[in-house]
């Protein structure tokens, strides 16, 4: 694979020269062996840090994937069932007509819980009772179950209290023992980092004319319906030291290095930990819901807590590939067909996914998919 190694070197080199990207993170597994690790330029442009293997990003959503993980895990411990109701678990949740919702329409953004109070703080957000008394007084969109719509901050709060209810310990905790720990990622793949771990994160940035254009979207824009204006994903938004503390389990800090060794320990076997058995791996890999998202308005095709698809495919030439992009363009991602598990990190927040459509397509011409 040492070829592998060197395209990926060369194109992630080749994006921070032109200055299209700041700092990169690449890191690929097969078949439970790391075979890529790739970084390129700087972590802070201010100090002119270097982007290491083990330097955090605050990805957004890609940390989605670790939080989903967590669940999985806890299901094969028998600890939970994927169809057993929130309110079992967390009774203040079956207010307005929520009683039927399941940890698998959490999982599938199915809930009907997607939106937050147009007023809130990024204060209220790092507030974790707070937050979770709201969405288990929200009133769903629809009847859980019967249409799907990105949950972009509501997910963590549902699946992370469902964890807290089912172990009396925070996401978080659990992670760190049942995944990361055991892994040997335990300072690479946070949910909430550790104040004294704060210097090691990669800093972001906002791409040219971002920041401009948000503040130009009027406060009732149906976008906001998510979350207010205040805590939308920006870098301004991700470098702030609450926010980078706090149990916010809809976003992961973490490295390439750390998630994609999670996504292969979800595969199969690395260095004698396996997360998951076979038949798990194959029911939360599997399109369990194809759908047009009622919040984004385009067709989704969603596993048990993962995207199915690569970057920068059509999802239905690609089914064997789940796993969670990120506001910025990270993602991270593993297919069943090649044993392989993908990540790739930037602190240059952008629109796109081209740079991990780019590494996808490297991957696949050398394993395959």
């Amino acid at each position: 694979m040492g070829d592998l190694q060197r395209q990926v070197q060369q194109a992630i080199d080749e994006l921070v020269g032109t200055g299209a990207e700041r700092g990169l993170q690449v890191a690929v597994y097969q078949d439970g062996k790391q075979v890529v690790e790739a970084v390129a330029g700087v972590a802070d442009a201010t100090t002119g840090r270097p982007v290491t293997p083990d330097t955090p990003f605050y990805a957004y959503s890609v940390g989605k994937g670790a939080t989903a993980a967590v669940v999985h895990v806890l299901a094969e411990d028998g600890v939970l069932d994927y169809d057993t109701p929130i309110a079992e678990l967390w009774p203040e949740f079956a207010a307005h007509g929520k009683r039927r919702a399941t940890i698998r329409h959490a999982l599938t953004h199915s809930v009907g819980v997607p939106g937050l109070p147009s007023n809130l703080t990024p204060e209220d957000l790092c507030d974790w009772d707070r937050m979770c008394a709201i969405v288990a007084d929200a009133e769903p969109w629809w009847e859980p179950g019967t249409k799907v719509g990105y949950h972009a901050y509501t997910f963590g709060y549902i699946i992370g209290e469902v964890v807290r209810r089912a172990t009396g310990k925070r996401i978080s905790e659990v992670l760190l023992e049942r995944i990361s720990g055991p892994l040997g990622v335990g300072d690479e793949l946070y949910i909430g980092v550790p104040p004294s771990e704060l210097g090691r994160l990669a800093r972001l940035e906002d791409a040219a004319g971002s920041a401009e254009m948000l503040a130009s979207i009027p406060d009732d824009a149906p976008m906001f319906q998510l979350g207010s204006k205040a805590i939308w994903p920006t870098a301004e938004f991700g470098n702030r030291r609450d926010v980078l503390i706090a149990e916010i389990p809809a976003g992961g800090k973490l490295s390439a290095r750390g998630v994609a060794r999670m996504y292969a320990a979800l595969l199969g076997e690395v260095d004698g930990v396996r997360l998951v058995s076979p038949e798990r791996l194959r029911e939360l890999s599997a399109v369990a819901v194809d759908d047009v998202d009622q919040v984004m308005g385009f067709r989704t095709r969603e596993g048990l807590g993962y995207g199915i698809g690569r970057p920068g495919t059509d999802p239905a030439s690609t089914p064997t590939v789940f796993g969670m992009a990120g506001v910025g363009g990270g993602y991270a991602w593993a297919d069943t067909a090649t044993a392989t598990a993908v990540a790739v990190n930037k602190n240059l927040l952008t629109a796109d996914f081209d740079v991990a459509a780019r590494i996808g397509e490297i991957v696949a011409k050398h394993v395959g998919g």
